[in-house]
């Protein structure tokens, strides 16, 4: 099953009333996830996003803010099952004037991502991807707010729906799960008795 327009507006919506602190990070880094003048000239390329499959339609008509590349699933690190696929790689062409009601999953979510239990069950973890700068909610394991990270669960939980997304998730899972302490799990709920 593929994720519709109509789940990834609702999902967005729902995003769009959560924050993972109850300020301004960007504030802290200057907004360096966003790309702005912090990182240097010869990584401001890696700054972008990969978007979920079907996500590209939420930003059909409203993408002239965007740089987009694609490239194909075999090309990139991606699962098997998503061989043959156009990914849509986005980067803000003027990070200082994102259109944030238009931000990708990954960007709402961050600095958090999704991670499959060995017992199955989704959870949430501090993203551990190699990124071109630091974060500092994630260096300073800073302490997120429920409400986020509830709608966040809830958001990859409905994108979990898709095969595809699912395979991501379970791949990264799976690269990270001997690197993985109870601790290090931010959320996730209770197995269901």
């Amino acid at each position: 099953m593929s994720i519709t327009k109509e789940q990834y507006q609702e999902i967005y919506e729902n995003l769009n009333q959560v924050s993972p602190v109850d300020f301004d990070c960007g504030v802290l880094c200057g907004s360096v996830c966003c790309g702005c003048d912090i990182v240097p000239d010869e990584q401001q390329e890696e700054l972008g996003i990969f978007l979920m499959p079907g996500e590209e339609a939420m930003l059909e008509g409203d993408s002239d803010w965007l740089d987009w590349k694609t490239a194909r699933a075999e090309d990139v690190f991606f699962p098997w099952s998503w061989r043959g696929t156009n990914i849509s790689f986005v980067r803000c062409k003027d990070p200082h004037h994102c259109h944030r009601a238009a931000r990708s999953i990954q960007c709402r979510t961050f600095p958090v991502e999704p991670h499959i239990l060995d017992d199955g069950r989704l959870s949430l973890i501090y993203n551990d991807m190699e990124l071109p700068y630091q974060c500092p909610l994630i260096e300073q394991q800073v302490s997120l707010n429920c409400d986020f990270l509830e709608a966040t669960w809830n958001a990859w939980n409905t994108l979990l729906e898709d095969p595809r997304i699912r395979d991501l998730v379970m791949m990264n899972s799976d690269d990270r799960r001997p690197y993985i302490e109870p601790e290090d799990i931010l959320f996730a709920k209770p197995p269901l008795s």
